[in-house]
């Protein structure tokens, strides 16, 4: 096989292979390590546990946890308190850039304001500020995907009402949950939580609430917790898997200016073998 039939090959290759937008997780490696990230502040009250980095910017100051510069418990984490560092820079602005991308992905199907009662298959969803948008329980099913993949775009704010649920069934390593929050989160107390909350402004946690599977991430505004649970140590490291199975699939340029390359040197080849006979 000569070198022009193995160039022919190799863009017949890259243009007829898989190629999806966002194959990869949405939230980049610095932000994907934090359980809980704040702007402005980070306060906590209570025997919080977090799996997970915590971490603050611009802002400095992290209350009621120790391994932070403060170091004034009773809250405890496993993993590493970054105040106004690089490293909490760096997340912050990956931040910015997922919760921007998320909205890329439209607005989907839109619901009522409050999702309690309902089960939802994976797709993108808005949901309309209320009162509070989850009331019971919430179920998620992936229908046996194991790359099932939810976006909630929240316009303004994001609510719970005291013990409710959110329920991840039915899916595998390749998941992913995304509450893209246009302003704040609230989680009253006793909420059984699952996945990313990516706020603009502000997250509170309150007293019992619990992410069983996910981060808290304030984009510029404060993170106030009371006796909560944040772990990512869990199902698709934190239900932050990538859009492989993307309910919007974006096409990628790339893919055809490659397949019309690689038609090109095919019919360059073909030519020039009639041409030699």
């Amino acid at each position: 096989m000569n070198a022009m039939k193995l160039v022919v090959l190799f863009f017949v290759a890259l243009a007829y292979g898989p190629s999806q937008g966002w194959a990869a997780s949405i939230l980049g490696s610095e932000l994907a390590s934090f359980a809980v990230l704040g702007a402005e502040t980070v306060t906590n009250t209570g025997p919080t546990a977090l799996t997970g980095n915590l971490g603050v910017s611009p802002g400095r100051s992290i209350t009621g946890f120790f391994g932070t510069v403060e170091n004034d418990g009773p809250g405890v984490l496993t993993g590493a308190a970054h105040q106004a560092d690089p490293f909490a820079s760096a997340a912050q602005a990956q931040l910015a850039t997922a919760r921007s991308n998320l909205g890329l992905l439209g607005t989907g199907t839109t619901l009522g304001t409050n999702l309690g009662g309902l089960t939802l298959f994976a797709g993108v969803y808005t949901v309309p500020a209320g009162v509070s948008n989850l009331t019971g329980t919430l179920t998620l099913d992936g229908g046996g995907n194991a790359d099932a993949v939810w976006v909630f775009q929240m316009p303004s704010t994001l609510i719970t009402s005291s013990g409710s649920v959110v329920d991840v069934i039915n899916t595998g390593a390749g998941a992913g949950l995304y509450w893209n929050v246009g302003s704040s989160a609230t989680l009253d107390t006793t909420t059984s939580f699952q996945g990313n909350i990516l706020a603009l402004t502000s997250i509170a946690l309150n007293t019992g609430a619990t992410i069983g599977c996910g981060r808290a991430l304030a984009n510029t505004g404060a993170v106030n917790m009371d006796t909560n649970t944040v772990s990512f140590d869990c199902l698709a490291n934190g239900l932050s898997g990538g859009l492989a199975g993307n309910p919007t699939p974006i096409s990628e340029p790339e893919t055809y200016a490659l397949m019309l390359a690689g038609l090109g040197l095919v019919g360059m080849v073909t030519r020039r073998r009639r041409t030699q006979r």
